[in-house]
């Protein structure tokens, strides 16, 4: 959604690469570039001007004039600026000292508020709670069907006593639903809330009154990210009319310059708590601020990455894997099976043009990363489970009959096959090679594993044979010496000069 801000920020401070100083003419051709950049990104106005301000105030400053690299130190105040326009410092729901607590939707129609319950649903599930969603939209036509089957797919329960379709008191659902949950035993209860096309009367009354009857610790304002400037409008007026704690943006993964979606945080006072990238019900997470910052400047963002890694790989299965490279065997027992199981977990932390997108620099690229084919990953797993169990465990046995087999099984070409074990084998001699802390360049082995820092002392730089002297008449009279005693066939102690041969007297001051 950022990518357009971030290509014209990467090209204004470009510019900026390799100037020892910053003038005042520099620092208001960047302030100018930065403001075009939030403008078309749709930010809203008053956000951009308070934003350029900063940045020109603090560029001004002792910061950047007395800075070894103005240039980065720029970088940094950009950096900071856009942290506090995101919000700061990352903001956590608030639990009830006495469960349940109570988390109430709201927004306008179509900004997806009953997909994203299922998915708040589903990250309160994994942090340990056990969530129940209400289905308080009665108006919107199958509303109540979708809560619960999104709900099914989350894993979690689903409070609809009403079918809905314009049948039923919304007020009431929800607060007999509180009652429920405490019956039920379950510690958090996530009010799914009707929404209208725009702001009206109707929504804002019914909205209250929700609000009045189950007294939420967190209201939550569900926004677009692609409505444009429309959803500072809409946050301001809820925000006045009923109020909420917090921001959660949806389809963040849309191609709209979103923009004004980051203004919300800044115009309303009221931080942007949880953010939706994607379609699936994993695809949200809460919002940081920071990180945020950092992959609009594209300096990535390896601390989400990590967090995924974390929770999709164990600890025991990362040190199995490490031991088998590890190996006195040089890696062999390190086979297409493991290599499988492997790209299936790395498959589960999403989708791979995603998650290299959270590298530094990858927005350079990021035209080759979005033609990423993704099935690629099936197509591989489709020829590793074509293959038998000897053969996964000893690919050195496929053969050519044996590779038109497998490519008939998995209906891929007999060169597919053979690329891929070739690959296979490049890529374990590699992992294999880092695992020992050996063999690729400034890479550390695996602590504990054989390598890594402790494994071997440093070794001494051996001599390249006999070096020949700088100095022409020294070189020749070296030259000259070991002539003499191949002659001879003997030599003489490495320590000693030849005495036979005498400098002329002008040359032996340059000898020393």
């Amino acid at each position: 959604m950022f990518d357009t801000l971030s290509d014209r920020l990467a090209a204004t401070f470009k510019s900026l690469r390799g100037k020892g100083r910053l003038s005042p003419e520099d620092i208001d051709a960047t302030a100018r570039e930065i403001r075009i950049a939030l403008l078309e990104a749709d930010v809203a106005l008053p956000v951009v001007r308070a934003f350029i301000a900063k940045v020109k105030e603090r560029a001004a400053g002792a910061e950047v004039s007395q800075a070894l690299n103005p240039a980065q130190q720029v970088i940094k105040i950009v950096n900071d600026e856009l942290i506090g326009i995101l919000g700061g410092e990352t903001r956590v729901l608030r639990f009830a000292k006495q469960p349940p607590t109570v988390i109430m939707l709201a927004g306008l129609q179509g900004a997806g508020k009953t997909t994203l319950a299922g998915k708040l649903g589903l990250w309160l599930k994994g942090q340990g709670h056990t969530p129940l969603l209400v289905a308080c939209d009665l108006q919107r036509p199958n509303a109540v069907t979708q809560l619960s089957v999104v709900a099914d797919r989350a894993g979690v329960a689903v409070y609809a006593p009403e079918p809905g379709n314009g049948v039923g008191d919304p007020v009431k659902v929800a607060k007999d639903s509180i009652e429920y949950a405490r019956t039920k035993q379950y510690d958090v209860v996530v009010v799914d809330t009707a929404g209208r096309l725009g702001i009206d009367q109707e929504l804002m009354t019914q909205a209250a009154d929700i609000r009045d009857a189950v007294s939420p610790d967190e209201v939550l304002f569900v926004v677009d990210a692609m409505i444009g400037q429309d959803a500072v409008n809409t946050a301001e007026a809820f925000r006045d009319g009923v109020g909420f704690d917090g921001v959660v943006l949806s389809k963040l993964d849309g191609d709209a310059r979103g923009g004004a979606a980051l203004s919300i945080a800044h115009v309303t006072g009221k931080q942007i708590m949880f953010a939706s990238n994607g379609e699936k019900l994993d695809e949200f997470d809460a919002f940081h601020p920071d990180r945020m910052a950092s992959r609009i400047l594209d300096m990535g963002d390896l601390l989400t990455l990590i967090e995924q890694a974390e929770k999709t790989f164990s600890q025991a299965e990362a040190e199995k894997m490490a031991s088998k490279l590890a190996s006195s065997k040089g890696g062999k027992d390190f086979t297409l099976d493991d290599f499988l199981a492997q790209m299936e977990q790395v498959r589960k932390m999403g989708s791979i043009s995603k998650l290299l997108g959270m590298l530094p620099g990858m927005g350079q690229i990021k035209d080759q990363i979005n033609n990423i084919d993704e099935k690629d990953v099936d197509r591989t797993a489709a020829i590793i489970k074509s293959m038998t169990p000897a053969e996964r465990q000893d690919p050195v046995i496929i053969n050519g009959s044996r590779r038109a087999r497998i490519a008939r099984g998995s209906g891929v070409e007999v060169s597919a096959v053979k690329n891929l074990v070739e690959r296979f084998f490049d890529a374990r001699k590699m992992m294999s090679k880092m695992a020992q802390g050996g063999g690729m360049p400034g890479m550390p082995g695996i602590p504990g594993m054989g390598g890594g820092p402790g494994r071997a002392k440093k070794k001494t730089k051996q001599a390249k044979g006999k070096q020949r002297s700088g100095n022409p008449m020294k070189r020749k009279a070296e030259e000259q010496a070991a002539a003499a005693r191949r002659a001879e066939g003997g030599a003489l102690p490495a320590a000693e000069p030849d005495k036979s041969f005498e400098l002329p007297d002008e040359f032996k001051k340059f000898m020393g």
